[in-house]
């Protein structure tokens, strides 16, 4: 009987630190690739908490999010991402704000993404249907080094009128407040694409 015990204590202390890692009411919805030519990595989406931050492991596309962290009006949200390495493609990462029914057929939001090719991406979902607002290459966004790290410090400023997009404190596009950069309010969270391994730390939205 006390061998039975410590066999059940050993697992389940060995169940507890994996259980501790996740963060705690965070949510995760996976975009799969329907591309033939562009196919998903095998493997689950992982989303842990590392030191300060968090880390996601990609083999698909996916949005994290808490459903508690929302914000409206004018507003700052950061997050600093690292790539650990880069994949065999270009694949975006970064912000997502504006959410709503992040986990229905009617998910709505925007994200400001950069990539491991110097570009920065605007994209707005509404459903299935995804559309580009913007995208450009910039020399602020920073390429994978020797090592194949790169980090970028993201930043979205929401504004009573206008909406400013920041990569490593550098202004790199603005929108208005209107078309599919209208809606602003609601959840906020983190986008990493398909076969991307990012740790993201920083991750903060403030009233301005």
């Amino acid at each position: 009987m006390r061998r039975c015990v410590s066999l059940a204590m050993f697992a389940l202390l060995a169940v507890v630190p994996l259980i501790a890692q996740t963060p705690q009411g965070w949510r995760v919805r996976a975009d799969r690739s329907t591309s033939a030519s562009d196919p998903d990595a095998a493997g689950a989406v992982k989303f842990v908490t590392m030191g300060t931050g968090f880390h996601a492991t990609n083999p698909q596309a996916a949005v994290f999010w808490n459903p508690g962290h929302t914000v409206t009006g004018n507003y700052s949200l950061k997050g600093t991402f690292t790539l650990l390495k880069p994949s065999g493609h270009t694949n975006y990462y970064g912000l997502v704000f504006g959410g709503s029914e992040l986990e229905g057929v009617g998910q709505n939001y925007v994200y400001f993404t950069v990539a491991q090719d110097g570009t920065w991406l605007i994209k707005r979902r509404d459903g299935t249907a995804t559309s580009d607002v913007a995208k450009a290459a910039n020399d602020t966004v920073k390429r994978p080094d020797a090592t194949g790290k790169s980090t970028n410090a993201l930043e979205v400023r929401v504004q009573a009128d206008k909406i400013e997009y920041v990569v490593n404190g550098v202004t790199v596009h603005t929108t208005p407040k209107t078309g599919p950069t209208a809606k602003t309010d609601g959840i906020y969270g983190v986008r990493v694409n398909h076969q991307l391994d990012v740790h993201v730390d920083g991750f903060s939205a403030s009233k301005r």
